[in-house]
């Protein structure tokens, strides 16, 4: 099986203004608007971090109608007065399917999307819960010719690390060799912490920032 790449980061916000301040507040830059997700009444902007991978901010779309179905990306347990985060990743995939019955750790269902012009196959739970709190990815497959963050405007932005911590890092890792994560460029690393968090590094025009909560300390 062809190894898995890091597609993009994801963050989880009550609105995309509330998530679009959170990305200048850490990396001085501003998402540019991305599109609607019709069948799961989301919407998202998105931020350029190579030619096949970027930062997207999602929230719900007040303007959408509720999907008959739970929400991907855990966003129907966010509430008003949620705080924006990078909550979980996406790893590309040239075979879904195998993908997901490799992996030790039931990621969801290949499910059918699109935004747009854009078509893809996503791996998503029933429940819409982030496997292994958002440590491990979901999995796309795209169905398109060039990848979208191509199309996006390039400001200068290079995902440099992203580091996973979890209480079970072995099952983070476990999940990661079975995909056969591998990403030219970029450091990712599996770390223990008391609750799931996600760190991303990012070289930036103003230099290197971070975006995403240190993890908590463990108390043993």
């Amino acid at each position: 099986m062809p190894a898995c790449r890091i597609d993009h980061i994801t963050i989880t916000s009550p609105t995309l203004a509330a998530g679009s301040d959170l990305v200048f507040d850490c990396l001085g830059l501003r998402p540019q608007p991305g599109g609607e997700h019709a069948r799961m009444g989301t919407h998202n902007l998105l931020l350029r971090l190579g030619d096949a991978l970027f930062l997207e901010v999602i929230a719900i779309n007040p303007a959408a109608a509720r999907p008959s179905r739970s929400r991907w990306f855990d966003l129907d347990r966010l509430s008003p007065a949620s705080e924006p985060r990078l909550a979980c990743w996406v790893a590309r995939t040239e075979d879904i399917h195998a993908s997901l019955e490799r992996s030790p750790e039931p990621l969801g269902q290949a499910e059918p999307m699109s935004r747009g012009a854009l078509e893809w196959l996503i791996s998503i739970p029933e429940d819409g819960h982030l496997p292994l709190g958002g440590a491990v990815p979901a999995l796309i497959q795209w169905h398109t010719e060039t990848h979208p963050a191509v199309g996006l405007r390039d400001v200068g932005c290079t995902l440099v690390a992203l580091e996973l911590w979890h209480p079970a890092p072995a099952s983070v890792r476990a999940v990661l060799d079975e995909l056969q994560l591998a990403e030219p460029g970029v450091t990712v690393s599996v770390g223990e912490a008391a609750v799931p968090r996600l760190v991303a590094l990012i070289q930036t025009p103003q230099g290197l920032r971070r975006i995403g909560a240190p993890a908590p300390p463990l108390h043993r």
